[in-house]
């Protein structure tokens, strides 16, 4: 990136979750070919990773990276073969706090952690599509263990970009107050964060939009995050789905406006007001 280019106007627009069912695939496929989204994150063992993988080889300006899945989720090994990681089903821990203290504190599970991230970034370059980034299902790349593992691993599988997480407090609106903690709390891991990305050459963005409107992500949000909208480097993250329920849907994601997400993606009102914002819409893979 060259003097003064990080101080441009960029936004970078995502859909997460891609492979995770059709009504997701095909959301993200609308989105990027009527819409503003520019990339999306492959789950290269959810039940429609395929599917997502014959889309994005149709769409060669969507930027596809890796969503590495170490919670909520299934493994793209086998059980036996990571027995302290995942349930006899393959799955890994819903409840997060207790599977990072394991990643961060148990050996034998931090040995079977690598083998399956290794696994995962094994199983997307076998797609042959270009890793545009990396980032990890409910923000574990925050986990030092899971970060750490993402860069050492990814590096040689052609990982150049990663999602920093951390949202800014203009915006939130009511939510501000509450979420003043939760923000100087994860301040010096952000930090943190950055430091060990930039060491490794890994470009990140400057902040994100959507953390605190997960899953609510409508248009009149997104007008109003985009009414805000910095110069640097932004990315707003979406879950989009043209439908609101499907059997594959993430328990754990029960109340997402899947819909409404989408729309808001695909919105003309929203497409002018990004376009009169300035900002060069981008993937990561844009910021060489």
């Amino acid at each position: 990136m060259g003097p003064g280019e990080r101080d441009l106007k960029r936004l970078i627009v995502t859909g997460d979750d891609f492979g995770l069912s059709l009504p997701v695939n095909r959301a993200i496929e609308m989105a990027h070919g009527d819409g503003i989204l520019t990339t999306a994150c492959l789950m290269v063992a959810a039940p429609m990773a395929a599917d997502a993988v014959d889309r994005a080889k149709r769409l060669p300006c969507l930027g596809v990276g890796l969503h590495v899945v170490v919670v909520r989720g299934r493994a793209t090994l086998p059980p036996a073969a990571i027995p302290d990681l995942v349930d006899r089903d393959g799955r890994f821990d819903n409840n997060l706090v207790r599977a990072g203290l394991r990643y961060f504190f148990l050996p034998n599970v931090r040995r079977q952690l690598a083998a399956e991230i290794r696994a995962q970034f094994e199983a997307f370059r076998a797609t042959g599509l270009r890793l545009d980034h990396a980032n990890a299902h409910n923000h574990m790349q925050l986990h030092p263990t899971v970060l750490g593992l993402i860069i050492r691993i990814g590096a040689p599988h052609g990982l150049r970009a990663m999602r920093v997480p951390f949202e800014p407090l203009a915006g939130a609106g009511v939510r501000s107050m509450t979420r003043l903690g939760g923000w100087l709390l994860l301040a010096p891991w952000i930090a943190a964060m950055k430091r060990r990305m930039a060491r490794a050459g890994i470009r990140y963005n400057d902040r994100v939009f959507g953390l605190a409107d997960t899953g609510r992500m409508d248009r009149e949000r997104v007008m109003t995050l985009l009414r805000c909208l910095p110069d640097g480097i932004t990315e707003m993250f979406f879950h989009p789905a043209t439908d609101d329920a499907w059997p594959e849907a993430d328990p754990n994601a029960a109340g997402f406006r899947f819909r409404d997400e989408l729309a808001a993606l695909v919105d003309a009102g929203v497409r002018a007001r990004v376009a009169a914002t300035g900002a060069r819409l981008a993937r990561f893979s844009d910021l060489d």
